[in-house]
């Protein structure tokens, strides 16, 4: 359910289950978290989805132990912890649990018809922790209201205009190589200096 693919220095992670709109269990956290340290030699991180949604959040069948599991924020952490540039192509709607791990990308690129929505308010939970701080530096204070305490789901053009994501396009995958292209062509050494500058 989840698939990896190196192209040099490029390493490509997709959520591949479709069939249930990408939702994530506790097995496909595990999997995601092995996947993104497996990549911390890559130059360039793409994080995407197989279908028309990116990913519904947690998998109902598994959202009783998911509530509150340090799984979410560890695979936030990795992520934010990579040296190389991460780049979160989202290729259809970003929900509840999964938004930690495109908040915690360098990048966000959506498809035109994507939302992204947070419902821990609707669903009586908290947000994954280092998930407000980074939605606030992103989209600013009152989005970031807007999103966890009033339940908005906001469209890829509203997301865009606030800055939560950083282009649309039809085929986030192509876009977000595109913007790999510099970073793939530079020394690990010097991109991830210039990420600590950044932080």
């Amino acid at each position: 359910m989840i698939k990896t693919a190196r192209d040099g220095d490029l390493a490509i992670i997709t959520l591949d289950r479709p069939d249930k709109a990408n939702a994530l269990t506790a097995g496909m956290l595990r999997d995601l978290i092995d996947a993104v340290c497996a990549a911390d030699a890559a130059k360039a991180l793409i994080l995407t989805g197989t279908g028309p949604v990116f990913s519904a959040g947690a998998d109902l069948a598994d959202v009783a132990k998911l509530k509150t599991s340090p799984l979410w924020e560890e695979l936030s952490a990795a992520i934010a912890a990579l040296p190389g540039l991460t780049v979160a192509a989202l290729n259809g709607t970003l929900a509840g649990g999964a938004c930690g791990m495109a908040l915690a990308c360098d990048l966000r690129i959506a498809a035109p018809g994507a939302r992204v929505f947070y419902p821990v308010m609707k669903l009586g939970v908290l947000p994954q922790p280092s998930d407000p701080a980074r939605l606030i530096a992103l989209a600013g204070l009152s989005r970031a209201k807007l999103i966890l305490l009033a339940g908005a789901k906001l469209t890829a053009q509203d997301a865009l205009a606030c800055g939560l994501v950083d282009q649309i396009a039809d085929d986030p995958v192509a876009a977000a190589k595109a913007l790999c292209s510099d970073a793939l062509a530079a020394d690990l050494v010097h991109i991830r200096a210039i990420k600590e500058m950044l932080q």
